[in-house]
């Protein structure tokens, strides 16, 4: 464990670092899939910092093993800290960000990079004072978060390590959310089809929008499962060309979200019904999955509970209030639905995410490094 006075003197002395830090990781831009230069710099980062190693996967992660082996082959049990590398912005050129006082403004600054920034100086905590750890820490700068990223990068992380993994921390959103239920989703695009003509000399012939209309007809005449909260939506329509064509084609964007992995899954059935029906009503349509995030698998009794109570315990000795445990769609839903221990943690004070006008509170970065010092220390010697 770590106490408080060593955990406030690092954090104190490390403070500038980390505001200078994120002023220039803020600036790096990172769409998904796009994530290669900002994780090319946190390798270097970690390398900096005395990191035995770290490297960038695949899937544009970046991996920095403390105190276990971390080669695909190993045997080593670990507990995963992660912070997402993106953001939603599709910029290639340098961020735009500005500091006015104690408020730093850009994109994405505050989800993901204050958050990152965060666990980078924590896991530095490890690199420089080489405690005794019980068991090993992956500290992953992860890709592919945002949007439909798809939690990809998660996806990579569990894949290659999840039977070794015991437990799993992402850093995430605004101070003080605390969150052990995921929302998961799943994300289609629709495709109806149709010879097309003319309105007038060809009236009365298959029309693909009126072919997708049914089926979204159709798709909102589903009663979602009561068990946990379940919703679903079409969120953009476009097809067709003129006033006076049947038009041949229509496509829409249509998903559900549950936190419940069962209750996607009723959802998807749903879907397939309503499809098959659409064409046996004699239309052309197609389906294209565009991303999946889990929901919820399942655990032994009180695992989960235990390991997010342990956990807000820790946030609540840095923290007066309540917690934010709403659930939310974020990396942990990975872990959480193969039944692995995980909590998403917002680290700093902020707003606007999502936005060009996000900002952070630049005092909040030692509150939220010092929360995650406190995880890290659970599993100190």
């Amino acid at each position: 464990m770590l106490n408080r006075t060593t955990i406030e003197a690092y954090v104190n002395a490390h403070y500038e670092e980390a505001v200078e830090l994120l002023e220039t990781l803020g600036r790096i831009p990172a769409p998904s899939r796009q994530e290669d230069r900002r994780a090319a710099f946190c390798r270097d980062w970690f390398l900096a910092q005395g990191a035995q190693e770290a490297w960038v996967d695949a899937a544009k992660n970046t991996i920095c093993p403390i105190g276990c082996d971390a080669s695909p082959g190993g045997t080593d049990e670990m507990v995963v800290f992660m912070a997402h590398s993106d953001v939603v912005f599709n910029d290639t050129d340098e961020l735009p960000l500005r500091r006015e006082g104690d408020i730093l403004h850009a994109p994405g600054i505050g989800d993901d990079t204050a958050n990152l920034v965060n666990l980078m100086l924590a896991a530095k905590y490890l690199l420089t004072e080489k405690p005794a750890l019980d068991t090993g820490v992956l500290v992953v700068a992860n890709a592919c978060e945002e949007g439909l990223g798809n939690l990809d990068g998660c996806k990579e992380i569990m894949r290659v390590y999840g039977d070794r993994i015991k437990e799993v921390y992402s850093f995430d959103g605004y101070f003080p959310q605390c969150t052990d239920t995921p929302v998961g989703s799943h994300r289609y695009a629709l495709l109806a089809k149709a010879a097309g003509g003319h309105s007038y000399l060809d009236f009365g012939k298959e029309n693909a929008i009126v072919a997708m209309a049914e089926l979204i007809q159709a798709l909102y005449r589903v009663t979602p499962p009561t068990a946990d909260t379940t919703t679903y939506n079409v969120g953009r329509i476009e097809g067709g060309s003129t006033v006076n064509s049947l038009p041949q084609e229509c496509r829409c964007l249509y998903e559900y979200r549950s936190p419940s992995q069962e209750c996607l899954e009723i959802m998807q059935k749903e879907l397939e019904a309503a499809l098959e029906a659409s064409r046996r009503n004699g239309h052309e349509v197609e389906l294209e999955l565009l991303g999946v995030r889990p929901g919820k698998g399942t655990f032994a009794p009180g695992r989960l509970e235990a390991f997010t109570a342990s956990n807000l315990d820790l946030i609540r000795t840095w923290y007066d209030g309540e917690c934010d445990r709403q659930p939310y769609s974020t990396d942990s839903n990975v872990p959480l639905s193969m039944g692995i221990p995980a909590n998403t943690i917002g680290t700093v004070v902020g707003a606007k995410a999502h936005t060009r006008e996000e900002w952070v509170d630049l005092t909040s970065l030692p509150r939220g490094m010092s929360i995650i010092l406190s995880l890290m220390g659970k599993y100190i010697s």
